[in-house]
């Protein structure tokens, strides 16, 4: 396999991003109609569910990949594929497998220090940012 220049590379990450993110706008959509749900308060079910299919479609690539299934194509599809559309639909499913890979690892301690860690910060950056943006 030869190596993707950094264009190309960064090519393959945009559309695909941009690709994910235009499936999560529409399962949000889609989900708020067909399920009556409100777009705020209540459970948020359209993230959860993009957060469900975006770890199962991280599993299915990564499976598919380690199985050599890729050819040629294994490069473009991991940016494609894993960094972009599955990065623009959802980083829920990067932060799966990493949690994943240090499961297999053998890293019990470490995997569960980063699912917790990863919640904390995530809510507080969130907390921070809304209260700059409120002082300021």
């Amino acid at each position: 396999m030869t190596s993707l220049s950094p264009i190309i590379a960064s090519l393959c990450v945009a559309f695909g991003g941009g690709m994910g993110a235009l499936l999560r706008y529409q399962l949000g959509r889609a989900m708020t109609a067909l399920l009556s749900i409100q777009p705020v308060g209540g459970f948020p079910w359209p993230t959860f569910a993009a957060n469900g299919i975006g770890g199962l479609g991280m599993g299915l690539l990564v499976g598919c990949l380690a199985r050599g299934l890729g050819g040629d194509f294994e490069e473009p599809a991991r940016l494609m594929l894993g960094v972009g559309l599955l990065g623009g639909f959802t980083t829920f499913s990067s932060f799966s497998l990493e949690t994943w890979l240090l499961i297999e690892d053998g890293q019990l301690g470490i995997a569960l220090l980063y699912v917790a860690a990863s919640v904390v910060l995530s809510i507080a950056a969130l907390v921070c940012g809304l209260t700059i943006t409120r002082v300021f």
